[in-house]
């Protein structure tokens, strides 16, 4: 008896102090539902008002010399997505992102998006330490550093633009290689 009770009370008291990575919100301008916090693409997917994440993602047509490039080197890297499910300019890029992602065999879990409110806020401070001020934003990171991100709008498209990154990063890396090896 003393054994269940005990069960129970850790049982309780995991429960008690799980949190949700996100909330659910209602946003006061249109009334849409506004994912608010750390989510995935899978998250994003069981949500029912959020069809227009699979519809982009099917009607998307990537570049494939760009995705042959990302696909040799984007596990070297980590994404931190930020988006706002009230935003028409997420609306347009995160779809093309996951699709780039799927057919990249980008790592899942190599990635981290949080969606934001209207004031560009998480649930927690991760808007703050990573400044961001616009949506959505991709930050592209390695070896735990910043190396470039995409802020609300693409010069290119999404493969083509994370391409860019990864090569302008890639070069620095080759160069420095160099300099250290005349030294």
């Amino acid at each position: 008896m003393k054994k269940l009770l005990v069960s129970l009370l850790v049982i309780l008291s995991v429960h008690a102090f799980a949190q949700d990575k996100y909330d659910i919100l209602k946003d006061k301008k249109t009334g849409a539902v506004v994912f608010k916090g750390e989510c995935t693409f899978d998250d994003m997917l069981r949500q029912p008002s959020f069809g227009w994440l699979s519809r982009g993602s099917i009607n998307y047509n990537p570049d494939t010399a760009k995705l042959s490039y990302l696909k040799r080197h984007i596990k070297d890297y980590e994404l931190v997505v930020f988006m706002g499910t009230w935003c028409d300019d997420t609306y347009n890029i995160l779809p093309k992102l996951y699709k780039v992602l799927q057919m990249t065999g980008y790592p899942m879990s190599s990635y981290t998006m949080y969606g934001v409110d209207r004031t560009k806020a998480t649930k927690y401070v991760e808007h703050k330490i990573y400044k961001i001020e616009d949506v959505p934003t991709i930050i592209v990171i390695r070896d735990h550093v910043e190396i470039g991100r995409i802020t609300e709008t693409l010069k290119k498209s999404v493969e083509a633009d994370i391409a860019k990154l990864i090569d302008n990063d890639i070069t620095k890396e080759e160069i420095r290689k160099v300099q250290m090896q005349n030294k």
